[in-house]
């Protein structure tokens, strides 16, 4: 085949052929399960099996399972583009459920991934609206953690404060437009009130 995969006969399952291929094959299989399942539920073997490859092949690209999962992590974070909008897509979505699967998996996930191109686009954009780094930083994890916040404990957070009626289309205008409001003026933690820098 001229997509550097095979088929296998028995195995319908598309054989990744050269490194690239088979790195990319693991990297996507292996995140789709650590978001069902979570990594301490999902073997290596089983993200082999789903990636059509042999587990030993997991192993010699990637080593032991958590550089995997920091492999993924970063892989994930470099699917963004970092300067769309705050708009959740199915692609940070994905991301969202891997990382609080590893966190609830006990998994160090500050450590394992060594980029974080979001994280630093919204802090770039922050800055830019003339704040210092350290309230940049503060409101790109604020903004960060009410979307991710909505993202996961959505249906939880309606029925908790009676807003089962409200559209989800209108609940995520309103995160989106007020984690956007907390980048583009840092410099106020709560609306109304100034950052004390004494």
């Amino acid at each position: 085949m001229t997509t550097g995969e095979t088929t296998d006969r028995i195995n319908p399952i598309p054989t990744p052929v050269g490194r690239a291929a088979i790195r990319a094959a693991v990297l996507e299989h292996a995140a789709h399960l650590f978001a069902e399942r979570g990594p301490n539920a999902t073997s290596v073997r089983d993200i082999a099996e789903r990636a059509g490859i042999n587990h030993g092949l997991v192993f010699r690209h990637f080593g032991a399972k958590d550089n995997l999962i920091g492999a993924v992590l970063d892989h994930l974070g470099d699917q963004h583009d970092p300067n769309a909008n705050l708009t959740p897509n199915p692609g940070a979505q994905l991301h969202v459920r891997v990382l609080v699967r590893c966190l609830l998996d006990g998994y160090p996930v500050g450590e394992l991934q060594h980029r974080f191109p979001i994280m630093e686009a919204l802090i770039e954009r922050a800055k830019a609206g003339g704040a210092e780094q350290h309230s940049a930083s503060l409101a790109a994890a604020n903004a960060a953690a009410l979307l991710i916040g909505w993202e996961i404990l959505g249906p939880f957070l309606r029925a908790a404060t009676g807003l089962d009626e409200v559209s989800e289309s209108e609940l995520r205008a309103n995160a989106t437009t007020r984690a956007a409001a907390m980048l583009d003026h840092p410099e106020t933690i709560v609306e109304g009130q100034p950052r004390d820098d004494s």
